[in-house]
């Protein structure tokens, strides 16, 4: 087993990489998700140029759980009356009422967590060396820089993070353990028509539909190897 070129050493008191079968009271899978691995990547370094690919995960500490009970709020605030305000056209305040949306849901989350990312990128646009890009996110992973705080599912879990050199720590998590159908990621395809579209990309604004799809994770040694996203269609849903 190769060792990725890029190896990041993350960590935090709770995380919460909640299963999309129990959005309402949330419930975290066992360890973290490829995409919130790489989401931290991205927080850490992020340009269009590039496409992270999470090759593997170490976890370093046995999953342990807790319950939180908290508010929240229903709904959040319209993006069509954020433009109508935006244009003066909204004949309604723009605004939201915590008082009146107000609900308390619980959630079983992960704490004191450890986890140890590799991973590499692939280019989109080579116009720039792959050296030039592994440079400036090892610089900034050494320095702690980041766009914003990178965080373990949800943002109110912040993780701190280190850049790793030299062979990946061996994890004392022996055997095999079956971690279940998990979210890989989610896949991102353009279409023509607007009303098709399932979201709309914060870059371009281009109309999209997701797809996400999933993979069956098996952790061995601690380790847990990450299919490529084009190889994990189990369970897959538009």
């Amino acid at each position: 087993m190769g060792r990725s070129p890029i190896a990041v050493r993350i960590w935090g008191d709770y995380a919460c990489f909640t299963r999309p079968e129990t959005k309402v009271e949330r419930l975290s899978y066992d360890v973290i998700t490829p995409s919130a691995a790489r989401g931290i990547l991205e927080a850490i370094y992020w340009k269009p140029q590039v496409r992270w690919v999470v090759e593997r995960i170490h976890v370093y500490k046995p999953p342990r759980f807790t319950n939180l009970r908290r508010n929240e709020v229903a709904s959040k605030a319209s993006a069509a009356n954020a433009k109508k305000a935006m244009n003066g056209t909204l004949k309604e305040p723009l605004a939201l009422y915590v008082d009146e949306v107000r609900q308390q849901r619980a959630a079983t989350i992960l704490r004191d967590v450890e986890y140890i990312i590799e991973a590499r990128f692939d280019l989109l646009d080579h116009s720039d060396p792959i050296a030039k890009h592994y440079n400036m996110f090892k610089r900034r992973a050494e320095k702690g820089q980041c766009f914003h705080r990178p965080y373990l599912g949800n943002r109110e879990f912040p993780c701190d993070f280190e850049w790793v050199e030299g062979p990946i720590p061996e994890s004392e998590l022996a055997g095999e353990r079956d971690l279940g159908l998990m979210l890989h990621d989610m896949v991102f395809t353009p279409v023509d028509k607007p009303k098709d579209a399932d979201t709309v990309s914060g870059h371009t604004g281009e109309p999209l539909t997701a797809r996400a799809r999933f993979f069956d994770a098996q952790m061995r040694q601690g380790v847990i190897e990450v299919p490529p996203l084009a190889m994990a269609d189990v369970g897959g849903h538009a």
